[in-house]
């Protein structure tokens, strides 16, 4: 028999009944068998993410299938065949936790290698674009894709009044209204690290990099009146398709791909290689296969392992390294930090964030540290030290030195920037006439209730990317005006 007991060990006799003076008496407050229990209750919950709140995740393995060692000396590509565990988590990004999984939305996509230099994260989402490439205005953006303070409802509104205001939004706009924004499934979408990051050699060459997971299952995807029937059924609908899925033995596959760019070429591109509103032409810099990443193996606790999973671009490995991208930048600081307030101090202990690796750090103290110190050294508790066996810096993995740079200023990100082309070549060339039709059917929709001058801003900006994208929109939202005149 397994007995049951106290969370301090103390054997439990009886759990069905409180402790009372008599039959009918009041409850006693030594009952401390009682008080544990509804204390624990009372502390169930914990702050939920800001964004990405809503999610679905699973283990699973990398394999290496090419071999990239002329870019990166990370360990984890160092031959073909190598596998390494992994952690994959997808989300959607507006919804709060208990949100309906089938919402159009830009969906997370984040991956954590467990690897024998540590945990390296790439924490990016379904789409290779995002709506601002300047961290100084995530925030406000966040802000359009919540509540409104004095309704506690949506507001397509503040969504148009913030985008019509923002073109460099455009580009993710098209994509999110598009039959991409709603994919049926985590397993029918691909994922990008989005984000350029940075590959080095073991000859201390770099490279900028930009990663894509291309999933194996096909590209699948539900219109607004399919998701909302589905929605009707069930808002579980992700986490019941990746976890059956995955119950019955049938294992998402997705292979990961670099685009690679030599180190002096972001001097001489026409875009900024390092704005996140842009991508590099697959003509100019071809996808590079690397690797298969498979997911077989669901968390055993969905709270402990994948709730409490922690990702953040701050989790990075010898081989890989950053790049002056703004948006990288910030997000280094604040998603780490995110998890030190919302998991507590040593959120990298939980056994779900833990490397597979020795560590060892000079971090001391704080709230639920059950660990100790990890310096090597009982008697080293500061550095530099003297003492035997403490943990010591290792200079050979530094980094090579950048051979691009850039005064610090306050640079106006939207003077000189494109943000008209790659939306128009999405729009012209990328999508079919039905998928055109259905991406002016989506924005219409999307738009309803928003006032008109926010509206005619909007059309202002999307008839700057093509004439027939604005006039597709007018449209569109003349028919559903229309639908809903004869309806009533």
């Amino acid at each position: 028999m397994t007995r049951l007991t106290t969370t301090a060990g103390a054997p439990i006799a009886d759990n069905q009944n409180s402790l009372t003076a008599g039959e009918r008496g009041p409850v006693l407050l030594e009952d401390y068998q009682l008080l544990e229990k509804l204390a624990h209750q009372n502390r169930e919950r914990i702050p939920e993410r800001v964004v990405h709140a809503k999610g679905w995740g699973a283990f699973g393995t990398f394999t290496v299938t090419n071999d990239i060692t002329q870019y990166s000396s990370a360990k984890i590509f160092s031959q073909v065949g190598k596998q390494t565990e992994l952690l994959a988590r997808f989300s959607t990004v507006a919804g709060e936790a208990g949100a309906a999984d089938h919402e159009r939305d830009v969906r997370g996509f984040s991956v954590k290698f467990y690897t024998e230099e540590g945990n390296w994260d790439v924490v990016g989402n379904n789409t290779p674009v995002f709506f601002v490439r300047d961290a100084y205005k995530f925030p406000d953006f966040i802000h359009t894709q919540k509540r409104h303070p004095r309704t506690n409802l949506r507001s397509a509104t503040a969504m148009w009044d913030f985008w019509s205001l923002s073109p460099e939004a455009l580009h993710q706009v098209t994509i999110l209204m598009s039959d991409r924004g709603l994919p049926v499934s985590p397993m029918h979408m691909d994922g990008f690290g989005s984000h350029t990051y940075s590959f080095y050699n073991a000859a201390g060459e770099r490279f900028w990099v930009k990663f894509h997971f291309k999933n194996h299952q096909g590209h699948k995807h539900f219109t607004n009146a399919e998701g909302a029937e589905v929605i009707g059924r069930t808002r579980e609908g992700y986490q019941e398709a990746l976890f059956g899925t995955i119950e019955s033995g049938d294992f998402p596959k997705w292979t990961l791909c670099v685009q690679v760019m030599p180190e002096m070429d972001a001097e001489k591109t026409p875009y900024n290689p390092f704005d996140l509103t842009k991508v590099w032409p697959h003509s100019d810099y071809p996808l590079i296969e690397v690797g298969v990443m498979e997911l077989n193996r669901n968390a055993d606790n969905y709270f402990a392992q994948i709730e409490q999973a922690a990702f953040s671009p701050s989790n990075k490995i010898p081989g890989i390294g950053f790049s002056p991208d703004k948006m990288l930048q910030a997000r280094i600081f604040s998603y780490a930090d995110a998890h030190r307030y919302r998991l507590g101090t040593h959120y990298e202990a939980l056994p779900v964030n833990a490397p597979k690796c020795p560590v060892h750090h000079y971090h001391k103290d704080g709230n639920m540290n059950f660990f100790g110190q990890k310096t090597g050294a009982v008697d080293a508790y500061y550095e530099p030290n003297s003492v035997a066996g403490a943990a010591k810096e290792d200079p050979t993995v530094a980094e090579p030195p950048l051979r691009i740079s850039g005064d610090a200023a306050r640079y106006n990100h939207r003077i000189g920037n494109d943000d008209y082309s790659q939306p128009r070549a999405l729009h012209d060339k990328v999508l079919s006439a039905e998928g055109r039709a259905r991406l002016y059917s989506n924005i219409a929709e999307a738009m309803q209730g928003v006032p008109e001058e926010i509206v005619n801003r909007a059309l202002g900006h999307f008839d700057q990317i093509s004439k027939a994208y604005g006039d597709g929109i007018r449209a569109a939202r003349a028919a559903l005006a229309g639908a809903q005149q004869a309806a009533e």
